[in-house]
């Protein structure tokens, strides 16, 4: 599978709603970004959709090569 673009190398804070779904972009590609807007399209990437378990504020991941998708683990400090 080919790699995704690297977006930002820093994460971006989020205030998500509970039990609303979000679609966090995987392929770095969005203009809407840390979602997705369906630039992917006929490429290998699909987004990751989640639903927020509670009202708070969330650190997404911006570089794409999280091991914990959509949130920041810190992995764009090795990129």
């Amino acid at each position: 599978m080919a790699d995704p673009k690297i977006y930002d190398k820093v994460p971006v804070k989020v205030s998500v709603e509970a039990g609303k779904t979000y679609s966090w972009c995987t392929c770095g590609e969005s203009s809407k970004q840390p979602f997705c807007d369906g630039s992917h399209r006929g490429g290998p990437f699909v987004p990751l959709k989640f639903e927020a378990s509670e009202s708070k504020d969330v650190w997404l991941c911006n570089c794409k090569h999280t091991k914990n998708p959509g949130y920041c683990d810190g992995s764009h400090k090795a990129l």
